[in-house]
């Protein structure tokens, strides 16, 4: 099971240089770097971890999504332990719905000058977005369950959501369950995000919201992600671009990219590799002597993923793991 999570770290980073010059291949079906090597390894393993990368318009992430269906996106967003910000006590699951609502991509052009984009929400993928969420907060041992949704206005639409989420909370009856309105979401979190637990919403919201939360515990460098499909096929990725003015200057933070391995750790039941490794990237931010410069510190790149290793313990036997995690 270790040696595949290493294959599974090779599978999908890629170095893509982006300077108008290069011919890209680019899979002209899902509009994606991913190569169809690379995706059938994902399928038949049924984990991968992506790496950031350029992407084509539209978004090849989406389409990959529809391909693969990654119905599920999951976004932890939690306080680090000696990273000062606004607040202390942030412990948040964003799922977001992955694959219809205003991302279905079906546009035209009525007349000239006025175009129209449609949302799609199906009762099925509400459904299943609605189940997993509920399934993963009585796992996971969380006590509440939030549907956002603007239903107020987008009545058939968020209406058909939110229907399908209090019909599977019914099943629920130990979880708490409550529908907030997307604005007032955005106002409550600002305000005091403790107040929430596990939110599920559909495709936009979830877009929104998790990289407000991000905000909330010092920025996009720091959230890791993971997409699920169906039979348990798990794609964890970093959620920010591949930042091409820093490509090869040894400065990125690699704290997205590790805690996104963490996830994929705990998705193959891996708990205790899973906490060792996250123990030393929170111990490392915390101690402050070792941070990227978007964390207000001066360390390179190389700087900051050893001194995650030595916390580690076994340096010589853990680098070719982090290295490749931190390229």
């Amino acid at each position: 099971m270790e040696n595949m999570f290493l294959l599974t770290l090779c599978l999908l980073w890629l170095t893509l240089p982006l300077n108008g010059k290069n011919t890209i291949f680019v899979q002209k079906r899902i509009q994606s770097f991913f190569t169809w090597e690379s995706l059938e390894s994902v399928l038949r393993n049924k984990v991968g971890l992506r790496g950031p990368m350029e992407m084509p318009w539209p978004s090849g992430k989406g389409l990959l999504r529809k391909e693969v269906n990654f119905y599920a996106k999951v976004r932890p967003c939690f306080s680090l332990p000696g990273y000062k910000t606004r607040y202390d006590d942030v412990n948040l699951i964003i799922i977001r719905e992955n694959t219809q609502g205003h991302y279905s991509g079906i546009e035209h052009e009525v007349v000239k000058g006025v175009v129209q984009s449609l949302k799609i929400i199906t009762r099925e993928a509400s459904l299943r977005i609605a189940e997993y969420a509920f399934r993963y907060a009585k796992t996971q041992g969380r006590k509440k369950v939030s549907a956002v949704h603007k239903a107020n206005i987008m009545q058939k639409t968020d209406g058909l959501f939110l229907e399908c989420c209090e019909e599977v909370a019914m099943k629920y009856p130990e979880i708490i369950y409550e529908e907030v309105v997307i604005e007032n979401c955005c106002m409550m979190l600002v305000k005091n995000p403790s107040v929430f637990d596990v939110l599920v919403m559909p495709n936009l919201y979830g877009d929104i919201i998790s990289n407000l939360c991000a905000g909330l515990v010092g920025g996009i460098g720091l959230a890791p992600s993971c997409n699920i499909g169906e039979d348990g096929i798990a794609l964890a990725e970093v959620v920010h671009d591949s930042a091409p003015d820093i490509a090869g200057k040894n400065l990125a933070n690699p704290t997205a990219m590790l805690l996104s391995g963490v996830m994929l750790l705990r998705h193959l039941e891996l708990n205790e590799k899973a906490e060792q490794i996250q123990n030393a990237i929170i111990k490392t931010i915390a101690e402050g002597k070792h941070r990227t410069s978007d964390l207000g510190g001066t360390s390179t790149t190389t700087e900051f993923t050893d001194a995650i290793l030595e916390i580690f313990g076994n340096y010589k036997a853990s680098k070719e793991m982090f290295s490749l995690l931190s390229l």
